[in-house]
Order: C-alpha cells, then sequence, then structure tokens
C-alpha cells in the first residue's frame, strides 16, 4: 500500500529527491496518478501552507516546496487525464498597473498552482484593461490583485471599477493581497477577500473555487 503520509513528510521537509523517488515507487505500484496529486502532493501542500500561515516555515522553505511538488506534477502529468491535475477553477493573477513587485505574487500563484487551480499569471504593471480581457480569454473565476506599494494601491481600485462595468463581476470573486493591502482596504474598493499570506490566499481561492 501507497503511503501518502511519507510523500507528504517529504514535501513539507522540502525532500525533492525522496519525493520524486516514492512518487515514481508509486506509478510502478500502479497507484493512480490523481491519486498521488491529492493524497500526497496536494495534501503536503496544504500542511506547508497552514506552516507558512503560523510562522512555523518561511519563504525560502515555501519557495523549495512548491518547487518539489512543481517538478512532480511534472512526472505526473502525463497520466492524469483531462478531469485531473490542474482542472481547477481558473484563477488569474498579476500585480497592478504601475508596480512591479512579483515575488509575492508568483509565490501565491505556486501555492495556488500546488493547490490544483489553473492559475494565469500575468506578470507585472497590469493595466485594469489587461485584466479584463484575460478575465473573458481564459473563464476566469477568481482574479488575484497583487500591490507592494500605497501608490499603485488605487490601481487596485480601478482594476475592479473596470471588471464591473465590463458587465463580468458577478462571474468572478476578486482577491487582494500585498504589503500595504488591509481587509479594510479590500471592503472599501468592493473586493471579495484580502489574504494576508501565500498560505491563507491559497485556502480563500480553493474556497471560492468551491
Amino acid at each position: 500500500m501507497t503511503d501518502f503520509n511519507a510523500m507528504t513528510q517529504a514535501l513539507v521537509t522540502c525532500d525533492e529527491a525522496k519525493l520524486t523517488d516514492l512518487v515514481n515507487a508509486a506509478l510502478a505500484a500502479d497507484v493512480p496518478a490523481g491519486d498521488i496529486l491529492n493524497n500526497g502532493l496536494i495534501a503536503g501542500m496544504d500542511i506547508v501552507g497552514e506552516r507558512m500561515e503560523s510562522g512555523d516555515m518561511f519563504i525560502p522553505e515555501v519557495l523549495m516546496a512548491a518547487q518539489a511538488m512543481g517538478s512532480c506534477v511534472e512526472i505526473l502529468k502525463p497520466m492524469l487525464g483531462d478531469d485531473e491535475g490542474a482542472s481547477g477553477a481558473s484563477v488569474i493573477i498579476g500585480t497592478v498597473k504601475g508596480d512591479l513587485h512579483d515575488i509575492g505574487k508568483n509565490l501565491v500563484a505556486m501555492m495556488m498552482e500546488s493547490a490544483g487551480l489553473e492559475v494565469h499569471n500575468l506578470g507585472v504593471d497590469i493595466a485594469p484593461e489587461n485584466f479584463v480581457e484575460e478575465i473573458k480569454n481564459k473563464n476566469a473565476r477568481i482574479v488575484c490583485l497583487s500591490a507592494l506599494l500605497t501608490t499603485t494601491m488605487p490601481a487596485m481600485k480601478q482594476t475592479v471599477d473596470a471588471i464591473v462595468e465590463s458587465g463580468l463581476r458577478d462571474q468572478v470573486k476578486i482577491m487582494v493581497g500585498g504589503a500595504p493591502v488591509t481587509q479594510s482596504f479590500a471592503d472599501d474598493i468592493g473586493a471579495d477577500g484580502f489574504a494576508a499570506d501565500a498560505g491563507s490566499a491559497s485556502k480563500m481561492a480553493k474556497a471560492f473555487a468551491g
């Protein structure tokens, strides 16, 4: 019987070599790729997210765990059916216009991908109309806006307003985050949620994806 706990433990301890060996061994034993993904890898990243939230894991470790997860997902991809893997809700994520910060945003994107969501990372300095265009192109259900400067926070409101004006507001949940962003600011601009870190952002996105 496959020891999924060993996989989650290898992932939490960022032991990519051991995790890869365990995934390959499970595949050799005819364990379905979807079971490995959900019971071993995604379960492990859930723990990583919780530990990040509680301050027991820090960004370098989380990035290592996400990298290990990504390597193993690549191994599993050929064996995953169309209804497995990154077939979760479509998520658009980007740093708003005028802001060039992307480390935190990229970490959020990695955590969401690790949770099984289909993430489209638009990059930095993304104009409101580009967010609207990508919501249409990707049939997104969740939009994540990042800002690391107080001077670019107004661009978050402009983006929310653009989504409203486009008639797409009912289609998407809007999440915001970044060092200067607060829950009250999220409420003021009409966002659906605020996340203080990548772990809680991933958890919130999973909840919104239902």
